[in-house]
């Protein structure tokens, strides 16, 4: 490095808080919109690719966002349940396979999908360690869940209470981790899953104690020939053992047991509309296209992303007035040492290369600077979009 690029270099070592200053704000600038890009594509990305493998959702009449969003990234939502039966009326009609939802519950916070075998084979999750739930009681973690909650196979996990001085809610219920599900960057790696009819212990609709002819017989409040009132003093299992799971059962018929929502994989295109317009009809049901409602909703996310290049481009503008304004600043202080050049023998062009080379200095720098952001923005923008899921 020689003659005036190396002036303009020390130059601009020299006075390194100016130019470093001038230096993050361009790349902060260029930085915003590039990034904002990067994550809203790679978001829209993401959501795209999960309501594609998702055909249809059934659920209550309501927020068909709400509705989507339980089903596909298992947040709490307001809408009413719809019953169990329906899972059997689809399957009995065979056209189509239906996977049961319910992610009412959490368990340090995190949603506890209780769904059916069929759910892992869609999103193509398989174990890494252990076995997927297979019976009320069981759970298996997504590899991120394991990885934050510090929790290993043969683990049991409390179960969030639903209100924690209400006795007449159900109390926490302890899940045995039978297995570690391999990451796939989706949500699924930060649920926690379970069986169906863990969602029903969770409900307070099913619960465990030991047999009638067990109990004592204090807590027997009455016994006829079809059936027996237990005292509320009755304290039941908070978990699920091998030598307790036959004493679990339910009080009501399994068809009525509430459901969130229920994932619809049609047998071809002519069982897909044919569901999709037969449930519609119905007066508190909604079958929804994931697709549909995703498209809906990334329209939003763009239009936002739109209204951000706007305001990154005037900040743009007015960062760059502003680095004009500095710049000819600076030239008027520096008068004296574009004299002394020419008085030293300087070439009548050399100081406006002086001063063009510390410009492209500062513009390259702050263009690397928002280029490795950008980079860095997108290496690690499935954890991004993961926060923001």
């Amino acid at each position: 490095m020689k003659g005036v690029l190396r002036l303009s270099w020390l130059h601009a070592w020299h006075h390194k808080a100016a130019t470093g200053i001038l230096i993050s704000c361009l790349g902060l600038t260029a930085l915003l919109p590039a990034a904002t890009r990067v994550v809203v594509e790679r978001y829209g990305e993401d959501l795209t690719a999960r309501a594609r493998a998702t055909p249809l959702v059934l659920g209550p009449k309501g927020n068909r966002f709400d509705l989507t969003l339980g089903a596909l990234y298992f947040s709490a939502s307001s809408l009413d349940t719809v019953p169990y039966a329906l899972v059997r009326e689809i399957a009995a009609g065979g056209d189509a396979t239906p996977i049961p939802i319910s992610n009412r519950f959490t368990a340090r916070g995190r949603p506890i999908l209780c769904t059916s075998p069929e759910y892992f084979a869609l999103r193509g999750l398989t174990a890494r360690t252990g076995t997927p739930p297979l019976r009320v009681g069981d759970a298996a973690l997504g590899a991120r869940a394991a990885e934050q909650l510090g929790l290993a196979v043969g683990d049991t996990l409390p179960s969030d209470p639903t209100a924690l001085y209400d006795l007449s809610k159900p109390a926490s219920f302890g899940l045995h981790i039978t297995g570690i599900f391999e990451a796939n960057g989706t949500a699924d790696d930060e649920a926690i899953f379970s069986d169906v009819k863990t969602a029903w212990v969770l409900e307070g609709i099913a619960h465990g104690h030991a047999k009638t002819d067990e109990l004592d017989n204090n807590l027997i409040v009455d016994r006829s020939a079809g059936n027996v009132a237990l005292s509320g003093a009755l304290i039941e299992h908070t978990e699920a053992t091998p030598k307790n799971l036959e004493d679990f059962h339910v009080h009501t018929g399994e068809d009525r047991l509430p459901l969130t929502a229920i994932i619809v994989l049609p047998r071809d295109d002519r069982a897909d509309t044919i569901l999709n317009t037969g449930f519609n009809l119905r007066e508190k049901l909604q079958m929804v296209r994931p697709r549909e409602v995703i498209d809906d909703l990334l329209a939003i996310v763009f239009s936002i992303r739109r209204l951000i290049d706007l305001i990154s481009l005037v900040l743009g503008a007015a960062t760059i007035l502003l680095t004009v304004l500095v710049l000819m600043l600076s030239s008027k202080l520096r008068a004296r040492e574009r004299d002394t050049l020419h008085k030293i023998g300087c070439a009548p062009g050399a100081v406006a290369r002086l001063l063009g080379y510390e410009i492209l200095l500062v513009l390259g720098t702050s263009l690397i600077l928002a280029s490795v952001g950008t980079a860095a923005v997108a290496r690690f923008a499935p954890s991004l979009t993961a926060t923001m899921r």
